[in-house]
């Protein structure tokens, strides 16, 4: 058994995961946590996935937060380039 200190997801699949598109990302959350719900997964197997989906997690929002500053760049471009265009 693995203590507490220990992750339960290798270096390997952390690295997997971090490759990942957001669909990808997103497709396998979804996969985990239905696993998740239906709660017939021994207790170190059902650590091993919530970890996994916490990873999974954190890669959708980096993917989500990346979109977000894409979008605000544009929508809000930084006000030195706005002053640029307006000079005379």
């Amino acid at each position: 058994m693995t203590n507490s200190n220990e992750h339960i997801v290798s270096e390997q699949d952390r690295t997997a995961i971090a490759a990942l598109g957001y669909e990808a990302a997103r497709d396998e959350l979804v996969a985990v946590v239905q696993r998740l719900e239906a709660g017939s997964l021994p207790l170190e197997e059902s650590l091993a996935l919530w970890e996994r989906g916490e990873l999974l997690a954190t890669r959708c929002q980096e993917w989500l937060d990346g979109a977000r500053e894409r979008l605000n760049a544009v929508v809000n471009p930084p006000e030195q380039d706005q002053q640029e265009d307006q000079a005379p």
